[in-house]
């Protein structure tokens, strides 16, 4: 079978400590979600990033792992058999045999599909482990974050089978999301990650706003772009204007400039202490596409005499 360099897939060092090894994988299996990723091979990209934290993440099968390869120079893609016996005593040659009967083409299912079975040393007061928190990230519109909303998510979870091997399936889940969250903030599912002896560990989502060019997040503050006519500029008036919350009317002062800030307190995003809404007024120009629309510019060019570089 061919090697597999875990730490390689994960893209830290040997020497990389539990926090690193967890961070990597959180930032890669972030990435590369096919919920998220425009990668073609996003998924199988996912599987083996769930497969190489299932050893690097576990401390005893990380120390296995290790003494598998040490003293050796073994490249992913290499031919490779493990020496005779390994993996029945905890992932050590010993007694017991080598795989169980896996799939010799399943690296990883070769190598841990006995590991802790049988001879070697001795675990003392054994606790059955919960699974492996997943972490993944889902894409929200800002005005889910006013009202609160439901929206459906697709994940690929690691299983094993009867067999002890290893493999993924795709699982659909409705959440909620809550009146108020901010961008990088995570929910926490309870019981959805991936599963363990004692039960499945949590699924943590980050939350994501989807691109929109009419808004600018900072914390729980929004900035809005609001295009205003010339008249309305130049003599000032009430205006409508439609914002995450719903419409709100909003006076214009005589005189305003593109770039002018209107702030509306507490109509940013919601929470105990809810950011502001800033308005930033941008001029829009009629088009000159009639010949009476012409002729009013004409007439302005005329009349106003005004020219916007003087003095510049």
């Amino acid at each position: 079978m061919e090697y597999k360099d875990y730490y390689q897939t994960l893209g830290v060092a040997k020497t990389a400590s539990e926090d690193e090894i967890k961070k990597a994988y959180r930032k890669l299996v972030r990435k590369y979600h096919p919920d998220v990723s425009k990668e073609a091979d996003a998924q199988k990209k996912t599987q083996e990033l769930n497969e190489a934290y299932g050893v690097l993440g576990d401390a005893e099968k990380r120390a296995a792992y290790d003494d598998l390869g040490r003293g050796q120079q073994f490249r992913a893609g290499q031919e490779f058999r493990p020496p005779p016996g390994w993996g029945a005593g905890g992932g050590r040659p010993g007694a017991g045999g080598f795989g169980g009967g896996a799939d010799p083409n399943d690296f990883f299912s070769d190598l841990f599909a006995n590991f802790g079975n049988g001879g070697g040393r001795r675990r003392q007061a054994y606790q059955p482990q919960k699974g492996d928190d997943t972490h993944a990230s889902i894409t929200i519109d800002l005005t889910d974050s006013y009202t609160g909303a439901t929206r459906k998510i697709s994940l690929m979870v690691a299983e094993r089978d009867e067999h002890d091997r290893i493999h993924t399936r795709e699982r659909t889940l409705s959440v909620n999301i809550p009146k108020g969250v901010t961008a990088g903030q995570q929910l926490r599912l309870t019981g959805q990650g991936q599963n363990g002896e004692a039960g499945p560990g949590d699924l943590y989502l980050e939350i994501q706003f989807s691109a929109n060019a009419r808004y600018r997040i900072d914390g729980r503050d929004v900035y809005q772009t609001v295009p205003v006519a010339p008249w309305e500029m130049a003599l000032g008036g009430e205006i409508e204007v439609t914002t995450p919350s719903g419409k709100v009317n909003v006076t214009v002062p005589a005189g305003s400039q593109t770039g002018r800030k209107l702030r509306l307190r507490g109509r940013g995003i919601p929470g105990k202490e809810a950011g502001d809404l800033y308005l930033l007024l941008e001029v829009a120009l009629p088009p000159a596409t009639t010949d009476k629309a012409k002729e009013l510019y004409q007439q302005m060019a005329r009349d106003m005499a005004f020219n916007p570089r003087a003095g510049g």
